[in-house]
C-alpha cells in the first residue's frame, strides 16, 4: 500500500513539471505577479500596515499555500476584504505585534476548522449577507483610500476641511488618480492590450507622471510615495520580519480579533475557491477542507514573520484563469516573482506613488460595493435586498462581525416569516350555497406554521365542507396536530363539517437515512 502511495505521490508531482503544463504556467504566473504587486502593497496600505507585509503576505500565499491546497487555480494572498478589519484591529489592539499574535491564532483555528471538516460552513451564511458584508467594504475602501487620491495627509483628512477649503490638495496626485481610473476602466475594453494587466500600467504610467513633476513645485512628497526596506540579500530580507507578541496571550481583545479573522477569511476562501471551480475549464473541484488547512498554515505562517492576513482572492485567480494557468505551479512561481522583486528591485517599486495604488483600491471598492449590485439584489425580492441593505448599513455603522451578525438575525426573520407563510394550499370552491374547502398540507410542517394554519381555519366561514389533505406531508408538529383535531371537534357548533385525509395522530421526524432510501429507491 505505502509503495502504491508513493507512486501516487511521484505521478502527481510529475504532472507539475510537465512541458505541456509549464508552458502556459509560466507565462500566467507573470501576469498574475503583475496584477499582485500593486494590489498587495496597496491592501497593505489601505490596512495600516507596513507595505513590506503586503509582499511578504503575497510571498507567503503564492509559495506556502499553493503548494499545500487542492485547488489548482486559486492564488491566495493579502485581501482587500480583510483590510476594514485589519486597520480596526491593529488601531484596536495597540501595535502590529499583538495583531500578529491574532493572526497566529486565526491560522491556528482556520487549521482545526479545516481539521474538523468544516468546509461546508460557508453554505450557511445567506448569499445576501455575504454580498452586503463585501459592499460594505468597498464603500469603507473608497472612504479610506480618498485622501490619497487627492493627495492629502490622512490624519488631517476631514469632511470640514474639505468643504471649508483648508485642505491641501496635492495636484499631480489628483491627477495620477484620475488617469488611474481612466485606465482601469477602460484599458480592458481594447482586447488587443488587455492582455497586459491594467493595474501594471497604472503603475508604469503613474512612475511617469510623478517623474514627469519630480523638480517642479507640484511634486509629489516623498510621504506620499511607495517606502519600503532595500535591501541587498537575504539576510537583510530576514532581518526585517517581525515576531508576534505572545505576550498578550491572555488579552480577550486578542481573540476576539483572532475569531473575526479566522470566521471572515475563511468565508472568503471558500466562496473564492467556489468562484474560481465555476470559471475553471476543466471543471475540477477544490476541497473545501483542505484549503481551510492551508488557508491555516498560511495565516500562522504570515503571523510568525510579519505579514498580514491572507485569503484565496478571486482578482488573482481570475487573472491565473484568463492567463491560462493550468495548475498550482502558476501561483507557487508568482510567489517566487514577488520575493524576487523584493529582493532585486525595491528601488522601482519605491517610485511608485500611492496614488496609483489608492486609484487601484478605489476602482476595486467600487467592484464591491457596484450600483448594479444593489439593482440586482433589489430585484431578487425584498427577503434578499432588506438583509443586504441593512448587513451594508450594519457594518459602516458598528464592524464587520456586528454587522454580519444584525444581518444574519434579519436574514433568519424572513426565513421563519417566509416558512410562516407556506405551511398549506388553499382552495375553496362554491356551487350556490355550497361551500367546499380543501387544504392541502405542506411537506414539512412544523410548530413555526402553527399561527397560519389557526389564522385560516378561524376564517372559514360557517356551514363549510372542510377537507384538510395531508398525503404530502412527511412530518406535522405535534402543536400542529392538535390544532387541527381541536378544530375537528369544535367546527360542529359552526356547522362546518371537517374531513382528515391522511393525517396521523402522531409524526416521527424522518431520519435522513429514511430519506436516502426513498431516494435511491
Amino acid at each position: 500500500m505505502q509503495d502504491r502511495n508513493s507512486v501516487f505521490s511521484r505521478l502527481e508531482v510529475k504532472k507539475y513539471i510537465l512541458k505541456k503544463n509549464l508552458k502556459h504556467d509560466l507565462p500566467s504566473s507573470i501576469v498574475v505577479f503583475l496584477v499582485a504587486l500593486p494590489l498587495c502593497l496597496g491592501i497593505a496600505l489601505a490596512s495600516g500596515a507596513p507595505l513590506f507585509a503586503g509582499l511578504l503576505t503575497g510571498v507567503i500565499g503564492g509559495i506556502v499555500v499553493a503548494s499545500i491546497s487542492g485547488s489548482q487555480l486559486s492564488v491566495s494572498g493579502p485581501a482587500a476584504g480583510l483590510t476594514v478589519i485589519v486597520l480596526g484591529a491593529i488601531t484596536q489592539l495597540g501595535n502590529y505585534q499583538t495583531f500578529l499574535l491574532a493572526l497566529v491564532i486565526a491560522g491556528a483555528m482556520q487549521l482545526i476548522l479545516g481539521l474538523i471538516k468544516a468546509g461546508s460552513v460557508s453554505s450557511y451564511f445567506p448569499s445576501s449577507v455575504i454580498e452586503g458584508m463585501l459592499a460594505a467594504i468597498g464603500v469603507t475602501l473608497i472612504i479610506k483610500q480618498l485622501p490619497y487620491v487627492l493627495g492629502l495627509d490622512p490624519s488631517q483628512y476631514t469632511f470640514a476641511a474639505i468643504t471649508s477649503g483648508s485642505a491641501n490638495f496635492g495636484l499631480v496626485a489628483i491627477l495620477i488618480g484620475a488617469v488611474s481610473l481612466a485606465i482601469l476602466i477602460f484599458w480592458p475594453k481594447f482586447k488587443k492590450l488587455s492582455s497586459v494587466p491594467a493595474p501594471l500600467v497604472v503603475v508604469v504610467v503613474g512612475i511617469a507622471i510623478s517623474y514627469a513633476f519630480k523638480n517642479t513645485e507640484y511634486g509629489i512628497a516623498a510621504k506620499q510615495m511607495v517606502a519600503i526596506p532595500e535591501v541587498s540579500g537575504w539576510g537583510e530580507l530576514s532581518g526585517l520580519f517581525m515576531m508576534p507578541d505572545f505576550t498578550a496571550i491572555q488579552n480577550p481583545q486578542v481573540w476576539v480579533v483572532a475569531g473575526t479573522l479566522a470566521v471572515v477569511a475563511s468565508l472568503e476562501t471558500l466562496l473564492g475557491i467556489e468562484a474560481v471551480d465555476k470559471i475553471d475549464k476543466l471543471k475540477r473541484t477544490s476541497p473545501p477542507n483542505r484549503e481551510l488547512i492551508a488557508q491555516g498554515i498560511g495565516n500562522m505562517t504570515s503571523g510568525m514573520l510579519g505579514g498580514l492576513p491572507m485569503t484565496s482572492v478571486i482578482v488573482r485567480s481570475s487573472a491565473n484563469v484568463n492567463s491560462g494557468g493550468k495548475t498550482r505551479m502558476s501561483s507557487i512561481f508568482h510567489g517566487c516573482w514577488l520575493l524576487l522583486s523584493l529582493l532585486f528591485i525595491p528601488g522601482i517599486i519605491n517610485m511608485i506613488p500611492l496614488a496609483c495604488l489608492a486609484g487601484v483600491l478605489l476602482f476595486t471598492g467600487y467592484k464591491l460595493t457596484r450600483i448594479a449590485l444593489y439593482q440586482h439584489m433589489y430585484h431578487k425580492g425584498w427577503d434578499q435586498f432588506v438583509p443586504f441593505v441593512i448587513t451594508v448599513i450594519a457594518v459602516l455603522l458598528t464592524d464587520l462581525l456586528k454587522g454580519v451578525a444584525i444581518g444574519m438575525l434579519v436574514s433568519i426573520f424572513y426565513l421563519l416569516r417566509t416558512n410562516m407563510r407556506n405551511p398549506y394550499f388553499y382552495k375553496l370552491e362554491q356551487d350556490g350555497s355550497k361551500k367546499d374547502l380543501r387544504i392541502n398540507l405542506a411537506e414539512e410542517v412544523s410548530f413555526l406554521n402553527k399561527a397560519a394554519i389557526q389564522g385560516i381555519l378561524r376564517k372559514i366561514p360557517k356551514e363549510t365542507n372542510v377537507v384538510i389533505d395531508g398525503t404530502n406531508s412527511k412530518y406535522i408538529d405535534p402543536d400542529v396536530l392538535e390544532t387541527i383535531f381541536n378544530f375537528k371537534h369544535s367546527a360542529y357548533s359552526k356547522g362546518i363539517i371537517v374531513t382528515l385525509k391522511n393525517v396521523r395522530k402522531q409524526y416521527t421526524v424522518p431520519k435522513l437515512t429514511d430519506e436516502l432510501v426513498q431516494i435511491n429507491n
